[in-house]
């Protein structure tokens, strides 16, 4: 990362403390870089290995004091294998139809994201949000950003995945899908779609930001393995069931992993 960004120097600050959107009577804190340069993709790619995640044209990483419950991780393309629940979700969504598209906001999309925001996280600040954010969300981005857009057999879209395209694998930015399909576990479709779509890229990774332990809005990233978490010695392989409360991997005093 250095050598990538020693010719362009960054300029990074912290945000003040705002109450944790995860964890109870916890405080966030991020550091935050501006991506808007002629730079952007090479300084994204760097900053996506080092753990970081961006929003429109902002890249952050928590930096919480006497916290670090938020583990960025992504998945081991090369040696996922998709276990019996995976395929049972890829079996019942054979009939949908995916398409990656660039990055432009539509009034269908927003019409289901507005759907899940209010079923899934109506007390959310993204359950406020209207049309003209929703394009920001989706158009906002100095860097390579695809539109994942799924459909059913009758052309009614059913779920959308913000995706960034970096150099050793794919991001999987924000998704939402229709609250009313639970059979069909459409995240972990999405999930399952992007990697098999990086495996055939020839890419190793499938980037899905943060994972907290402690929180089962996160849980389901822990389900797709050869999980790897960023700790303080860089991208290591992670069992999340040996993930303690500290936000430490319990055999990382042991050195085990």
């Amino acid at each position: 990362m250095n050598s990538l960004l020693a010719s362009a120097p960054l300029a990074f600050f912290a945000t003040s403390p705002q109450p944790c959107p995860y964890l109870p009577d916890r405080y966030e804190r991020r550091l935050v870089t501006d991506l808007s340069r002629r730079d952007a993709v090479p300084v994204h790619d760097a900053l996506s290995q080092a753990g970081f995640r961006r929003s429109h044209t902002l890249a952050y990483t928590p930096i919480c004091s006497g916290c670090a419950a938020c583990v960025p991780v992504r998945v081991d393309v090369r040696g996922f294998q998709p276990d019996r629940a995976h395929r049972r979700v890829l079996a019942h969504n054979s009939d949908l139809l995916l398409q990656h598209l660039p990055p432009a906001a539509t009034k269908e999309q927003y019409a289901l994201f507005t759907a899940y925001q209010h079923r899934r996280h109506h007390h959310g600040d993204m359950a406020k949000m209207g049309y003209h954010d929703y394009q920001l969300l989706i158009e906002q981005t100095p860097v390579r950003t695809s539109i994942l857009e799924v459909r059913d057999p009758t052309q009614i879209l059913r779920a959308v995945c913000i995706v960034d395209h970096i150099c050793d694998g794919l991001s999987a930015v924000y998704s939402f899908f229709d609250p009313t399909l639970r059979r069909r576990s459409l995240g972990t479709f999405i999930i399952l779609s992007l990697i098999d779509r990086s495996h055939r890229a020839d890419l190793n990774y499938l980037y899905l930001g943060f994972w907290i332990a402690q929180t089962t809005k996160m849980s389901y990233k822990a389900r797709f393995r050869p999980l790897q978490g960023f700790t303080n010695t860089g991208w290591q392989r992670i069992d999340p069931a040996e993930w303690n409360d500290a936000g430490t991997a319990a055999a990382d005093a042991e050195q085990t992993f």
